[in-house]
């Protein structure tokens, strides 16, 4: 999920577990450094695109590592503020606001390695867009009247975490439900169901977008919930696979075939080699996108460092038909 986010987050949880016991603002200050940290990974170039892409939420994101951390940082804390009785209490603190970081951004589709050192495999269910009000705010209101010392601020608080609990099982569930709709839309069309994505379009779980990879072409739609039981309508697209199949052995993309659990795409433009990530964004439109440089040959057996080039939509003409298709308008997306 995007920062503020993940530090409001923290911070509810750790006004939450530290209560009355110390000033809200102490521990919603570090509660938010510690929903943050793991996101500091960022600060890492690995001097490669791709590699920036797929090393990121990996050990700062792993569950037992940031488990560790919170011993620590609890002690710190404790020790910062003159309050050792309360070790224990700011340990809970800290670790619930180290673990919920990757695990709230384990809901998101981009891949979390919640089980290093034990395995790389990336966590993505995809239930929630990486921005997404209807959880941020309530979050941030219950925050809010926590810090303004009101009586019933911590109750506040409390209720704010339990509604955005709720908010996350919704989607959860309402993902669950399109990918069935999404199924019988792709039978009644004879197309391929087996290798299908459904998630949220941005800043809502009321619009969700379905990716169906089918060999040479990926298949898009979008499904509103006020469609009601409308089928869902399908694009084509290229995805490349011949050239998948002849680079292969590509590292690059390999890397980003593993990562994307296949649903990506591959181009050859101007003699060098284009890789998509078909899971963030949509057509035309994708964050990443990346030049891989020409096709390996006995000449240059090594890649060149991969570049991001994301390939940006109209925001004004998106916000629109966002709108618009939310509430159940037939629109067809912009760029189409």
């Amino acid at each position: 999920m995007d920062s503020l986010t993940q530090i409001t987050l923290g911070a509810t949880i750790s006004v939450a577990v530290m209560g009355r016991r110390t000033a809200a603002w102490k521990a919603a200050l570090w509660g938010g450094v510690a929903g943050t940290l793991p996101d500091l990974d960022v600060l890492v170039d690995h001097g490669d695109a791709v590699l920036n892409m797929v090393l990121h939420r990996a050990e700062s994101h792993a569950l037992l590592y940031l488990a560790l951390l919170s011993a620590p940082m609890g002690w710190l804390v404790a020790r910062t503020h003159g309050q050792p009785q309360l070790l224990r209490r700011w340990w809970l603190a800290m670790a619930l606001a180290l673990l919920t970081h990757p695990l709230l951004d384990a809901l998101t589709i981009y891949g979390t390695q919640l089980w290093l050192p034990f395995t790389d495999n990336a966590v993505g269910v995809g239930s929630v867009f990486i921005i997404d009000p209807a959880y941020t705010l309530p979050l941030l209101l219950g925050l809010g009247w926590a810090l303004s010392g009101h009586r019933w601020g911590l109750r506040a608080n409390g209720v704010a975490l339990g509604v955005g609990t709720a908010y996350l099982a919704w989607s959860v569930l309402a993902q669950a439900w399109v990918g069935q709709h999404a199924q019988r839309s792709l039978q009644a069309a004879g197309l391929p169901s087996q290798q299908v994505l459904v998630t949220p379009a941005p800043f809502s779980t009321l619009l969700w977008r379905v990716v169906a990879m089918d060999g040479p072409r990926y298949h898009e739609g979008f499904y509103a919930l006020a469609d009601g039981g409308r089928p869902i309508a399908f694009a084509a697209f290229d995805s490349g696979q011949a050239l998948a199949t002849q680079h292969a052995n590509h590292p690059q993309v390999q890397r980003l075939a593993r990562f994307s659990d296949g649903f990506y795409r591959v181009k050859e433009e101007g003699g060098h080699l284009w890789l998509t990530d078909l899971r963030m964004g949509q057509e035309p439109g994708y964050v990443f996108h990346f030049d891989i440089g020409p096709p390996l040959s006995a000449d240059q057996p090594t890649p060149p460092p991969a570049t991001q080039h994301s390939l940006r939509a109209d925001i004004g003409a998106g916000l629109a038909w966002l709108w618009a298709r939310m509430w159940g308008a037939d629109v067809a997306p912009p760029g189409r």
